[in-house]
């Protein structure tokens, strides 16, 4: 038996989500909000949190500064049960922050991102011995990891020695080059889980179907649609879900749940019933502000499946 099922490695930061119908406007326009609340943020940590929640052991591996909302974030992902002792706090820099203006319904979201101490991760910042005690890699929010990226090839092939199997995230690109080496990176990859549009971002093509025919056949590629559903695909061939409907009260981190949701039905042998798990994962997620609120257990999640 490993310590872990998954070891998670990626960004941290905290979200402050704002909920209204408005637009900012500059020139001092004050504009009211609804409501206003402060969670755990960035994609990995609340990938992190759907894995534990779904009963999976996890520990995170990630930087933060020495302040609030590094203590924050390391306080509440140590709450729902995830190792925090691989996780960095650095003096010198500040934790990175989200804010984020959620609007009709939760169904569209405007996100500023601070990256603070995201970015200073770095590979020696793992402990390698960590893989060998975990049964599967997963990284998130490759474009923000500034220093780790140029080893994330390094760190997959540390993790397959090791016997793990990896998968990633990419996320968005906030400099919107989608490149930064990740050919090299996804050639490590088992399991690759991006949304529609980066999808069509990192190949260059207009549509799913034009992507996925460019994308290597031995990586398995698990594209999220929002509301209609994923795609798998893998040597060609293709199976589609379809999402769960609930009241949408908020889609923050709703295909992290997605993540978490596919990678315990692979490690727990769900077979074709994978991607059903994960859409039902990322749906439940949405029904409370914030990434982490409303994530399913496992009980609720085979109800639905």
């Amino acid at each position: 038996m490993k310590d872990f099922d998954v070891v998670v490695v990626g960004e941290l930061n905290a979200d402050l989500i704002l909920r209204g119908n408005v637009i900012p406007v500059f020139g001092q326009v004050e504009k009211l909000v609804s409501d206003a609340t402060l969670t755990i943020g960035s994609s990995s940590a609340i990938c992190a949190c759907g894995l534990a929640r779904l009963g999976l052991r996890v520990a995170f591996a990630g930087r933060v500064g020495d302040d609030e909302f590094g203590r924050f974030m390391a306080r509440e992902l140590a709450a729902r049960g995830i190792d925090t002792s691989s996780i960095l706090i650095d003096p010198e820099l500040k934790t990175g922050l989200s804010v984020i203006l959620s609007r009709h319904g939760g169904k569209d979201r405007a996100i500023l991102t601070y990256s603070g101490s995201i970015a200073a991760l770095r590979f020696d910042d793992i402990h390698l011995s960590l893989l060998n005690r975990a049964r599967h890699l997963h990284l998130g929010s490759y474009f923000l990891l500034d220093n780790l990226r140029p080893d994330v090839p390094r760190l997959f092939d540390a993790a397959h020695a090791h016997g793990l199997t990896v998968s990633m995230d990419t996320n968005y690109d906030p400099s919107e080059k989608w490149d930064g080496g990740l050919a090299e990176a996804l050639t490590r990859t088992d399991v690759f889980l991006p949304n529609e549009t980066e999808l069509c971002a990192i190949t260059g093509q207009s549509t799913v179907e034009e992507a996925l025919a460019v994308m290597d056949k031995k990586l398995l590629v698990v594209v999220k649609l929002g509301a209609r559903g994923a795609i798998e695909h893998y040597e060609g061939q293709q199976q589609r879900a379809e999402i769960v409907s609930v009241k949408v009260v908020d889609t923050t981190g709703a295909g992290d749940s997605f993540d978490a949701g596919y990678l315990y039905g692979r490690l727990n042998a769900f077979g074709t019933r994978t991607l059903r798990l994960a859409c039902i994962c990322g749906s439940l997620s949405t029904r409370a502000v914030g990434g982490t609120n409303a994530q399913a257990t496992l009980e609720e999640a085979l109800a639905y499946l």
